[in-house]
């Protein structure tokens, strides 16, 4: 069986959906999968692109394509890409360019699916195109990574496309995180960025954490468009105190360094099913998580597995100091932390999930027609939730042609500047 991914890159970027790509396309690889990947790639090259570089340097077939290129050249690239050679599935992923393919795709025949990993606006919008949108664009299937996200489709309305269930899986160490003895460990892992996750609340918290309950120390793991912000609040109200920042980590080593710990904080304002907060608990670390809709109930139970806060201040604090005090609720947590994963969540256990739907789709597949790539797309309207990644073919030329204008401004400008000595 064939099957084609679709994906973003670029050298700074490593989100959840990048570490569950890394994880479960090899592993289909040994079931015997052959697995291409479409990157859309923000840069002049792939070098510095680490989910590029890792799936390639495990023999995966992995092709790019400028990110900076109007939607409707993405779409002739992967149709054309994809008609040279056809999968038995299509895979577009998180890509608006793929989802707008798949309408030609699914047409000869050959399924495909697309991933819901989160609760907002961007999928939402997917959503409204391309499960409930024209039925010639409506995917075959859609994977949903929570129990949430998917009980949210179903209650959407009729669609033909098969909503799944698949959570992200990750891998179960052999080892378990050691109870604290003198210093609790808290640890932040994620992107730092204010949209969705807050980090400049929570670093601020941890600040306040780490001030108020003695023997405690912090550390956030991660990168993204508003470390500046911490890197500040760490210099000001950080400073002098056990918290600081450790910058990115690859993905293959975050678990050894989380079972040096003793809790992960996560205060997000919305969550698909986090990643970081389920390979914390393989560890056996046990997760203090803002109350919120998705994702986080159906990971963690309040006083069973983990602990639940109702705002990134006094509550905060309180279960921080519960947790330094009571020696034996950080053990029990900590194993059904574990548990709670190992039954559900692990790479074996969602590896299958996708192995049965993949098998599914192509059992039930029409019969092959070549891909075709059509003169006239014409496509339907852009949905608001993803506007700033459908990027049209004469929106986008015009965004070029002013930053053109500008550079050229920009070199008058200065060569009429009277020179200064």
């Amino acid at each position: 069986m064939k099957v084609v991914f679709c994906t973003y890159d670029s050298p700074s970027y490593m989100g959840g959906p990048s570490v569950w790509l890394l994880r479960l396309l090899p592993t289909l690889v040994t079931h015997g999968i052959e697995i291409k990947v479409l990157f859309f790639i923000d840069s002049r090259s792939a070098i510095n692109c680490p989910t590029y570089q890792a799936l390639s340097t495990q023999g995966i077939s992995c092709l790019m394509f400028p990110w900076l290129s109007s939607t409707e050249q993405k779409i002739r690239w992967i149709l054309s890409t994809l008609a040279a050679d056809p999968p038995d599935v299509f895979v577009p992923h998180m890509m608006i360019a793929g989802f707008y393919a798949s309408r030609w795709v699914k047409a000869a025949g050959i399924p495909t699916v697309g991933v819901i990993h989160s609760d907002d606006e961007f999928y939402r919008g997917v959503l409204r195109t391309f499960v409930f949108g024209k039925p010639a664009y409506q995917l075959s299937a859609i994977a949903c990574v929570s129990e949430f996200l998917e009980q949210t489709v179903k209650s959407l309305g009729q669609t033909t496309s098969a909503i799944w269930k698949i959570p992200c899986g990750v891998p179960l160490p052999s080892t378990l995180a050691q109870p604290p003895s003198d210093t609790l460990k808290l640890i932040y892992v994620g992107r730092l960025t204010e949209e969705q996750k807050r980090i400049s609340d929570v670093t601020r918290a941890l600040c306040r954490v780490v001030r108020e309950v003695p023997h405690t120390e912090a550390t956030l793991y991660g990168d993204g468009a508003d470390r500046a912000n911490v890197e500040k609040i760490l210099m000001e109200e950080g400073k002098g105190l056990p918290v600081r920042l450790a910058g990115k980590v690859d993905s293959h080593l975050i678990q050894a360094l989380m079972l040096q710990t003793h809790a992960l904080v996560l205060l997000s304002d919305y969550e698909g099913l986090p990643i970081a907060l389920m390979e914390a608990m393989a560890c056996g670390v046990v997760p203090i998580c803002l109350k919120i809709r998705s994702g986080i109930p159906e990971l963690v139970q309040d006083g069973e597995n983990g602990l639940l806060v109702d705002d990134r201040g006094d509550s905060l604090i309180a279960a921080v100091r519960r947790l330094q005090a009571e020696p034996k609720l950080w053990l029990s947590l900590s194993q059904a932390a574990y548990t709670r994963i190992a039954t559900t969540y692990s790479e074996d256990v969602c590896t299958a999930s996708w192995l049965h739907l993949l098998e599914t789709l192509t059992s039930l597949a029409s019969v092959r027609q070549p891909i075709s790539n059509p003169r006239l797309l014409g496509l339907p309207s852009t949905d608001p939730g993803f506007a700033w990644e459908d990027r049209r073919r004469f929106r986008f030329a015009r965004r070029q042609l002013r930053h053109k204008l500008g550079a050229v401004k920009q070199k008058l400008l200065i060569k009429l500047s009277p020179s200064t000595t």
